[in-house]
């Protein structure tokens, strides 16, 4: 590991602090069963969210200080941009060998646009494994990518395809969710995509006002003031009141704390581009 890479790397104070937010133990070793560990506890900690992109002058950020003051110290959430590289980071500190993929998301009946998704590879005794915390729909546990049989998973049966040279491909229930280009890409080359997002007229971002989680049971999803509870009982949806009642889901159901100040403007909902987003 070079000199300039160790400076980057979380500190150990940092590193407890991270454990802690998920809620995970750390590691003996770098093993398959720590990050088995890791993800899992990750997934059901921290939400899929993107209330800052409807609250004027909130920043964004792709650097390391702003995703783990984002994510451990305000205990907020994010979307594939931020969870994703915030858990490399806390992976790479743990001594895993982490790289940055870039994907296509399918949508609508065909794929968007490059460097629309980042996922994680992890290379762990002679095995790859894709690691994905922020897609919404991820799997809880690692997927191997050397297999395209189907995975079991607590949130569905998962494969991971290769459709042609360079390409993985990942399906959840028979359904393609995204494809991801296998040479590994840095963390800036993604800040075009992000500005894309905040500002493109057809930003699913911009249309869909989400917070997610899943939980051990099943998964909690508001979009707009629509809030959805799916468990073994099934699924059960109310529109909630107002921004009060939105608060308190946001608290009680998610962990973050929304300041009555910043809280997220309801988006303009276009009915194709929110359709597409649904994650419950």
């Amino acid at each position: 590991m070079t000199e300039e890479r160790t400076k980057t790397m979380l500190s150990d104070a940092m590193v407890d602090a991270y454990l802690e937010r998920i809620g995970a133990r750390r590691p003996e070793r770098a093993d398959i069963h720590a990050l088995r560990h890791l993800q899992e506890r990750h997934v059901l900690s921290v939400p899929f969210e993107n209330i800052d992109y409807h609250v004027e002058g909130a920043e964004l950020s792709l650097e390391r200080e702003f995703l783990y003051e984002k994510i451990v110290t305000r205990r907020r959430g994010g979307g594939c941009y931020e969870l994703n590289p915030a858990f490399g980071h806390l992976l790479e500190a743990l001594g895993f060998s982490v790289e940055i993929l870039a994907g296509q998301v399918f949508l609508g009946g065909g794929f968007g646009a490059p460097l629309c998704h980042l996922a994680l590879r992890v290379h762990l005794d002679d095995q790859d494994w894709l690691i994905d915390v922020g897609f919404g729909k991820n799997s809880r546990f690692p997927l191997e990518t050397g297999s395209a049989e189907v995975q079991k998973d607590p949130h569905g049966d998962y494969r991971v395809t290769r459709p042609e040279e360079g390409f993985l491909q990942v399906h959840l229930n028979g359904e393609i969710q995204y494809r991801l280009d296998e040479r590994p890409v840095r963390i800036e080359d993604f800040y075009p995509t992000l500005w894309w997002y905040r500002t493109a007229p057809d930003s699913v971002f911009l249309h869909n006002l989400i917070c997610s989680i899943q939980n051990e049971g099943g998964r909690v999803t508001v979009n707009g003031r629509e809030l959805t509870r799916t468990d073994e009982n099934g699924t059960v949806t109310v529109e909630l009141a107002d921004d009060a009642a939105l608060r308190a889901v946001y608290e009680e159901d998610f962990g973050l704390v929304i300041d009555p100040a910043a809280m997220p403007k309801q988006p303009d909902v276009d009915p194709a581009i929110r359709i597409v987003m649904q994650i419950d």
